[in-house]
């Protein structure tokens, strides 16, 4: 894969491209969805159903693209997401993915103190 800015596309779109078994579309979908889409938790489950493709491509970018998600809204269900991760541990080929989508985490998750 090579980096490409992110086009912004319908939802509809979006979703067709998610279910086309291209694995540029697909990853092209997710880093779409994880920039512009509005609806964090949609983007979020759309990236977590992802990580756990059998592609490794889809994987990695589901991966990253969570991180991207908590970078530009400072949200996540954080558990539902660990959840995700830990079940995805011994996947030594994205663990590094995880990894950097940790750091993001750690960094701009918005804290509530409620």
């Amino acid at each position: 894969m090579f980096f490409q800015n992110p086009k912004r596309q319908s939802r509809d779109a979006l979703i067709s491209d998610l279910a086309s078994n291209d694995v540029n579309k697909i990853c092209a979908a997710l880093v779409s969805i994880s920039f512009y889409e509005s609806d964090w938790k949609w983007a979020q489950d759309i990236c977590l159903d992802c990580l756990k493709s059998d592609n490794i491509e889809v994987s990695k970018i589901a991966a990253t693209c969570l991180g991207h998600i908590v970078r530009i809204h400072g949200m996540l269900e954080i558990d539902k997401v660990l959840d995700a991760f830990k079940q995805q541990e011994k996947n030594k080929a994205i663990s590094g993915y995880i990894s950097d989508a940790i750091d993001d985490i750690n960094i701009f998750l918005v804290k509530n103190d409620v």
